[in-house]
């Protein structure tokens, strides 16, 4: 499968930031892009789009039908019924994070978020002077779980929103039914709505469905708007399109007196694309999810026979490994480290929190030559570590 065996040289001719952030000779696996090519049917319309000329403003969300094929995607994919007048076209996800926690909260209040988490997660509560709730997920014997009497200790009368990451970036956690069912009980025991960040919804890795938390029941969904996109699975985020799926009707008004101007537009290509990826594109998305699952597995192999002292768990979704390097003491941050020393760019754990501390966060969606370089460098570094402390 060609899609999947692009070579570095084409790759560096990208303009994007993950292959023009760092010089040419480092390797990046780092910001969550793909490095496969796109669907053939998302190629065809946005050249379709390019031939024709056609930039004009776009039509309005309705006449774009993709509320409806929102809808009738999440229904097939999740069992999740839902009213296209529920849905709302948004920039991206993280525009929803940011005006979700203007429009249903106050300065001060407080937010509750579980670290290790995507950066912006922290970000949005600082930037828009709300009070961080930290509540880190805890590493049990399996992987990482949600501290269920650390959220209940933790939260007071100002606690208004719980923003929830699922499937979880960066542990790769994708909640069962059973936390997601506790967790709503949480909520709704205490009042707090859910911001529900679920943009890799379509990136699950094991024998398992995603399920969205509101789609749990009528008392959790009318307290929580889901953000959802195209962008991750089919490798088109700097198009710019996501959904906001209201639970409520007052949810949606409280939502709409952010003056529509203000929340941005559409444009007539990132239409064309998420279109063209929800009605054609799923024989395309199969295949991706099988050659991450082999790329999972070669960095589960990789880690589990090189590097002992890394503590891993495979993720459950997502294209993203998290890697706990704390035994191996490097004199660094492993970051910092593996740049300068291996050359490759990896997540920096920091970023995710203080939980991330000498972590790193890996991103193995690339070609299969490139992944296993990308391991051979860092396992180089780690070597390296051992021979001279």
């Amino acid at each position: 499968m060609g899609i999947y065996n692009v070579n570095e040289h084409t790759l560096r001719l990208k303009t994007g930031v993950k292959w023009s952030h760092y010089q040419t000779d480092v390797l990046p696996a780092w910001v969550a892009d793909m490095d496969f090519e796109v669907a053939q049917p998302i190629k065809a319309a946005l050249a379709n789009r390019v031939e024709t000329s056609d930039y004009g403003y776009p039509v309005g969300q309705q006449q774009t039908s993709l509320p409806e094929l929102f809808c009738e995607r999440v229904k097939k994919k999740f069992d999740w019924d839902v009213k296209s007048d529920s849905v709302l076209l948004i920039n991206d996800v993280v525009q929803g994070l940011y005006l979700g926690l203007q429009t249903f909260s106050k300065k001060g209040e407080g937010v509750v978020v579980q670290p290790p988490i995507y950066p912006p997660f922290l970000h949005s509560v600082q930037e828009t002077d709300r009070r961080l709730v930290s509540v880190p997920l805890v590493l049990r014997a399996n992987g990482y779980g949600i501290d269920f009497d650390r959220l209940q200790s933790s939260i007071t009368k100002s606690t208004r929103i719980f923003m929830l990451c699922n499937p979880h970036n960066p542990t790769g956690r994708s909640f069962s039914r059973r936390e997601l069912e506790e967790l709503a009980d949480f909520c709704c025991r205490n009042d707090l709505l859910i911001l529900s960040d679920e943009i890799h919804a379509d990136l699950i890795l094991n024998d398992t469905d995603h399920i969205p938390i509101a789609s749990l029941g009528s008392d959790i969904a009318e307290r929580t708007v889901t953000l959802m996109s195209a962008s991750k699975a089919f490798n088109i985020a700097g198009l710019c399109l996501a959904f906001a799926h209201f639970g409520s009707a007052n949810l949606r008004k409280q939502f709409d007196s952010v003056p529509r101007h203000t929340r941005g537009g559409t444009n007539t290509l990132s239409i064309a694309a998420v279109h063209a990826a929800w009605t054609q594109g799923e024989e395309w998305l199969e295949n991706t999810l099988g050659m991450l699952r082999e790329n999972r597995d070669l960095v589960s192999q990789f880690v589990a026979s090189r590097w002992p002292e890394v503590v891993y768990y495979p993720p459950e979704a997502t294209y993203l490994a998290w890697l706990d390097m704390r035994a191996l003491k490097l004199s660094s941050n492993p970051y910092t480290h593996i740049l300068e020393e291996g050359r490759v760019a990896l997540g920096n754990g920091v970023d995710f929190g203080a939980e991330g501390v000498q972590h790193v966060r890996l991103n193995f969606a690339t070609s299969h030559d490139i992944l296993v370089s990308i391991l051979e460098r860092i396992d180089k570094v780690i070597v390296s570590s051992r021979e001279h402390p």
